[in-house]
């Protein structure tokens, strides 16, 4: 048998060996998680075996009807900065992705190096050692091969970083959405309350300089008068508290869109947006679908993989290694074929002894399932309650709202009755003073829980997720090697 034969044998060998050898450590298989048997609201609008998604991939923030408030998201998707940082670290676990993919192959390099010393002679008969320089020019390639599944492994953890990262951008981009919406609704719900204090403090004007007239004319007291400017000075004291929050909610919402702090263009107040109706039937299978689940579903699939990849550590290390090159003493010889060599080689590397710190490596990884494991349940139940108390706050607040409206329509007819009782000389002002305060106070908290009644709408498509994520992730900041994600998703 040749010497070509043999390697040809020895090289099928090893490759029918590689193709025999499984990863060692777990395969990942997906946690059971107990699923509420149903909703502590009996009348909940969201059923736990519903299969209809089509409400859910609605993009939800158009059916408040304010196109400035559409734009507020569609510019913040691609111009926010935490969405962009989102965006450059899904780059940055695809360039580790990139890494864990090249230990396939086999690593080739170029060396070019000149030495000068004395070296053995090949000639038993030559004595003559005379020291001399030798130039060499090579390729030479190493290559490990995965017999146990370590390379696979870290492949298959790097993979699942990649899919953490992009889930946590689109997280990114659900959180944004939602937060925009919410303090959008603060500033108009703040606008409209200063609207009210400015109405109120228009009436309390015309009160006062009515009734310093009476005052003059003997028909109220001086009682009387300072009730209503203790009560003029204390509604007049709200207007630049409001001033001051529209401002700062302004810059707030400025910033998150990926501007300066500013004024923001918005005359509209909390009355202009419309209150949608959360259709029935929207699945809790949803939530499956909900970017910080699936985070956290890939940051356990990758702590599972690494297991594998410690725990092969406790098995050989075979590698392939091969130079092909040229050496001589001359340079004008370098091309003689009496100046190329070759070599071909194999390494085993066993572990014999390292003090424990394999297996302890090994308890490290397995303790890191753990964490993720106890994480991703807890991500889950997590996504439950969020779904359970946006529900609660969009029931309990719709009718909270119902009853402050009735109260709101009592006050007024109450207010204007007192009115005229006063003016008649009926009853005095005090009984005028605190129906006005109680309407004003109905009226500010009237659109405080109204306000909370959107943003529970808000957090109901925000904790069910949906297709409207993954379509407003489209929209967003992009990151380099997106078809590259898509790539490994399809993979999986």
């Amino acid at each position: 048998m040749t010497i070509t034969n043999l390697n040809k044998y020895i090289f099928f060998f090893l490759l029918v060996l590689l193709a025999g050898c499984s990863a060692v450590g777990p395969d990942y298989e997906r946690p059971e998680v107990d699923k509420p048997a149903d909703w502590m609201n009996k009348d909940s609008i969201i059923y736990i075996d519903s299969t209809d998604r089509t409400a859910a991939d609605t993009a939800w923030w158009r059916l408040f009807g304010d196109t400035i408030l559409t734009n507020l998201i569609h510019t913040a998707l691609v111009e926010n900065a935490d969405i962009k940082i989102a965006a450059a670290r899904v780059e940055q676990y695809l360039a580790y992705y990139g890494v864990s993919k090249s230990e396939f192959y086999p690593e080739i390099n170029a060396r070019s190096s000149y030495s000068y010393g004395k070296l053995p002679s090949i000639d038993e008969n030559n004595t003559d050692r005379k020291s001399r320089g030798v130039f060499r020019l090579d390729i030479a390639a190493d290559w490990e091969l995965d017999l146990w599944g370590r390379i696979r492994r870290l492949n298959e953890s790097a993979r699942a970083d990649v899919l953490a990262s992009e889930e946590s951008r689109q997280a990114m981009v659900l959180f944004i959405a939602s937060k925009i919406a919410s303090s959008y609704i603060d500033l108009l719900m703040l606008k409209q309350q200063l609207e009210i204090s400015k109405q109120t403090v228009e009436s309390r004007e015309n009160a006062r300089r009515l009734f310093a007239l009476r005052y003059e004319k003997g028909e109220i007291s001086l009682v009387e008068v300072n009730q209503l400017e203790s009560d003029y000075w204390n509604v007049k004291s709200k207007v630049p508290e409001y001033e001051k929050l529209i401002a700062q909610a302004e810059n707030n919402i400025n910033v998150l869109i990926g501007r300066n702090p500013g004024f923001l263009q918005s005359g509209k107040l909390m009355d202009s947006l419309n209150i949608p109706m959360i259709p029935a039937g929207l699945p809790s299978s949803l939530l499956e679908r909900r970017p910080d689940i699936r985070n956290a579903e890939q940051i356990l699939i990758s702590a599972n993989a690494n297991i594998g990849a410690v725990k092969a550590q406790y098995y050989p290390t075979i590698s392939l290694s091969g130079t092909l090159g040229l050496a001589t003493q001359d340079l004008k010889n370098i091309l003689e074929p009496t100046s190329q060599l070759w070599n071909i080689g194999a390494n085993l590397i066993a572990p014999l002894f390292n003090a424990g710190r394999i297996s302890s490596q090994v308890e490290v990884a397995e303790a890191v399932k753990k964490q993720a494991l106890i994480a991703y349940v807890n991500t889950v139940r997590n996504a439950f309650r969020d779904v359970e108390n946006s529900l609660l706050e969009y029931d309990g607040t719709r009718e909270q709202l119902e009853y402050l409206g009735n109260r709101v329509n009592a006050l007024s007819i109450y207010t204007n009755l007192s009115i005229m009782n006063f003016n008649e000389g009926v009853s005095s002002y005090l009984e005028v003073l605190d129906a006005e305060r109680t309407l004003f106070d109905t009226q500010i908290n009237y659109y405080s829980v109204k306000s909370n009644l959107m943003k529970s709408i808000v957090a109901i498509y925000s904790s069910l997720a949906g297709g409207w994520v993954t379509h407003a992730s489209m929209q967003s900041v992009q990151p380099e090697g997106k078809a590259d994600v898509e790539e490994i998703k399809n993979d999986q």
